[in-house]
């Protein structure tokens, strides 16, 4: 055979071994390409299943798929967010989850299914919630000192009420109680903030530590004092309140916060994916708008950033959790 027909024969071989590859290659389909669930572990109606489908709505029109929006509740949100991390790492069931699940429960409870550090692979944190210190307006103390003063003289005959066991209120407290310290105020758990809110109004307990917005509406009536917010800064809408820490106890900062997760081995460019389709609808001003009014502030982040956050409250809370001997009901 010619050297001329040697190349020919040649090329054709290339071309046919090319077409062959590229007819076998399986094409990878862009994500998502079906709808996406946002688990929710806890009830319809409470904040963090508002968040899930005002974040969800915007979300969908980005990534041109149905969000839904599943509630598992129960366990302290263990039940949920279990489900998730044993879930297929592909993107298409996620968490919005909170500190409890991201971090604290793991301290609160002996056994755990999963690991927050371990199982989740962070997208973004999306947004925190600050708290007030609050008093019933028939208790003459308006000022932090003025609450540690009455808090040391009452002793183990003080009460302060929280929305339940291992709840952020809860592990708030005790971490006040910490750093004020030589306080023996007795904890009363209640089943949620409202019960507590409505027993505060009576002055049945010392004082709460309660989250904006169930807290707000009973400051604006004149029924419950706020001495102080538990945010590192004067939040906006609330200037002339003054914060935990420039009130004497430097360093105090607690917020709840809410944060997206997916299973851990989610792809790095799936994570890419939902963390700017999760951070650009929270910067819509449609959404962002509506979380604030709810006392929301909102963040987003890198998923390296929430992965440290997450690390480190966990070892925050941990501290405290060991310290006042707490353990989930």
């Amino acid at each position: 055979m010619s050297l001329k027909k040697l190349s020919q024969v040649s090329l054709r071989a290339v071309a046919v071994a090319a077409a062959a590859l590229s007819f076998s290659a399986p094409s990878v389909a862009a994500f998502p390409e079906r709808p996406v669930r946002i688990v929710v572990p806890y009830a319809p109606g409470g904040s963090v299943d508002s968040m899930a489908r005002i974040v969800g709505e915007k979300m969908s029109q980005s990534l041109k798929q149905p969000i839904i929006v599943e509630n598992r509740a129960g366990g302290g949100s263990n039940i949920g967010a279990s489900y998730v991390a044993s879930s297929a790492p592909d993107g298409y069931t996620v968490l919005l989850g909170t500190s409890a699940a991201l971090a604290t429960n793991t301290s609160l409870y002996d056994k755990l299914s999963f690991d927050p550090i371990k199982d989740f692979q962070p997208i973004s944190l999306g947004a925190k919630l600050p708290s007030m210190v609050l008093v019933s307006s028939q208790r003459d103390i308006k000022s932090i000192e003025e609450l540690n003063a009455e808090l040391k003289k009452e002793g183990d005959a003080a009460f302060y009420a929280s929305s339940g066991n291992g709840t952020p209120a809860h592990l708030g407290t005790e971490l006040y109680k910490h750093e004020v310290g030589g306080l023996k105020t007795v904890h009363v758990p209640y089943k949620g903030g409202a019960p507590a809110l409505a027993d505060m109004v009576a002055n049945r307990a010392t004082f709460m530590i309660a989250i904006l917005p169930e807290a707000a509406p009973f400051v604006k009536q004149g029924q419950l004092r706020a001495l102080a917010v538990t945010t590192k800064e004067r939040l906006p809408e609330w200037p002339d309140l003054p914060t935990v820490a420039e009130s004497g106890i430097p360093g105090y900062e607690i917020e709840a916060w809410y944060a997206l997760v997916a299973p851990a081995g989610t792809p790095a460019d799936t994570v890419a994916t939902l963390n700017k389709a999760f951070n650009d609808a929270l910067k819509d001003p449609s959404v962002s708008t509506r979380l604030k009014n709810m006392g929301f502030t909102v963040v987003g982040t890198t998923p390296e950033e929430l992965g440290a956050h997450m690390k480190s409250e966990k070892a925050k809370w941990k501290k405290v959790i060991d310290l006042a001997n707490i353990k989930a009901d």
